[in-house]
């Protein structure tokens, strides 16, 4: 096998054009590619993946992009598990995926410039804040994307029925008895956030419930410091609530060790309902009952719209929701005596 350099000197290109040829940029003709691309394969030089992308015209690789505004990111395990059974429909289709790093920022290059500068097929993003200016960037351009975890009317999106998540939560603490409810809201700049706390208002109208000032407790970005700090602040109400709905089960993780602290029980005292479902939640003590996000098929559906826009060329705005689930488990009960 041959190095770059014979390469170079067989075709009587420079040593940057057969780079650049080998890593299918688009500022090589493809005349030049093909002529590059069969020197490499008569010299054993050029790997089959490599073959692969020049005559099919892809590079096989997609750009994996995390929202970091929120310091979210690939920590969070709802995102880890969609991200997971995305990278398993894709790799079965024959894709690798290139993760785009949050020093980019420290390298005068934006997301879409790196994805670029790699030649990617397409782009998923993971993502609920709307105001992330990396993310806006990514869906005006051209290059096939899918959105995960928010709505847009300029991209592919798939993302979990946040509403119908919410009204899940409260109609069950209701069937139990339960009149005082609150909620500890996630961040209202994420799309999750602001749909979770909807389905939570909904609800409480239909069944003709008032929300006391105090009961929408800021949870702030789903962690579970904040998801303590906001139960602390609901412990404290005059009229303490007997049941309250946390946006997500990291935050409910926090509010349980709120209401240990405070001498409490869960659920003889207050009941407690989560989101999410992650691993985590049927370990606890108690057992989290919560509203399970199918990341599994969230992670399918993104795969199977990317890689058709890749396949058909075509970029397409499509809403793909898909449904949730109450997770019944040890930390509802009836309402106190």
């Amino acid at each position: 096998m041959g190095t770059i350099y014979d390469l170079a000197k067989m075709t009587g290109f420079s040593i940057t054009t057969v780079s650049k040829a080998l890593n299918n940029y688009s500022d090589v003709s493809e005349k030049t590619k093909a002529k590059i691309v069969q020197a490499a394969a008569e010299m054993g030089y050029l790997p089959n993946a490599h073959a692969q992308s020049l005559s099919t015209k892809r590079s096989w690789t997609i750009g994996v992009m995390f929202s970091e505004a929120h310091g979210v990111g690939m920590m969070h395990p709802f995102f880890n598990a969609i991200i997971e059974s995305f990278r398993k429909a894709t790799e079965q289709q024959g894709y690798d995926l290139i993760f785009a790093s949050r020093n980019l920022r420290n390298r005068d290059m934006s997301y879409l410039e790196h994805f670029r500068h790699r030649a990617v097929d397409g782009i998923v993003v993971i993502c609920s804040d709307q105001l992330d200016l990396h993310v806006q960037e990514l869906i005006q351009s051209t290059i096939p994307i899918v959105v995960v975890d928010m709505y847009s009317p300029d991209c592919s999106v798939v993302y979990s029925d946040n509403i119908t998540g919410g009204r899940l939560a409260v109609e069950h603490l209701y069937e139990l008895g339960h009149r005082r409810i609150a909620h500890i809201a996630g961040d209202t700049t994420t799309d999750a956030g602001a749909a979770r706390i909807e389905g939570y208002k909904q609800a409480m109208t239909q069944f003709g419930l008032s929300i006391p000032d105090g009961y929408i407790a800021n949870g702030g970005l789903f962690s579970g410091e904040e998801g303590k700090r906001a139960m602390q602040e609901l412990l404290v109400l005059p009229d303490r609530p007997t049941a309250v709905f946390a946006a997500g089960d990291q935050m409910a993780i926090g509010a349980i060790e709120a209401i240990h602290e405070a001498g409490l029980q869960i659920p003889t005292d207050i009941s407690l309902v989560g989101y999410d479902d992650i691993e985590m939640a049927k370990y606890i003590t108690p057992k989290l009952t919560t509203v399970r996000q199918d990341t599994e098929t969230i992670g399918q559906h993104a795969a199977s719209v990317l890689i058709e826009q890749i396949v058909d060329k075509q970029r397409m705005t499509t809403q793909d929701v898909i449904p949730v689930e109450l997770i019944v488990r040890h930390s509802t009960g009836p309402v106190p005596v």
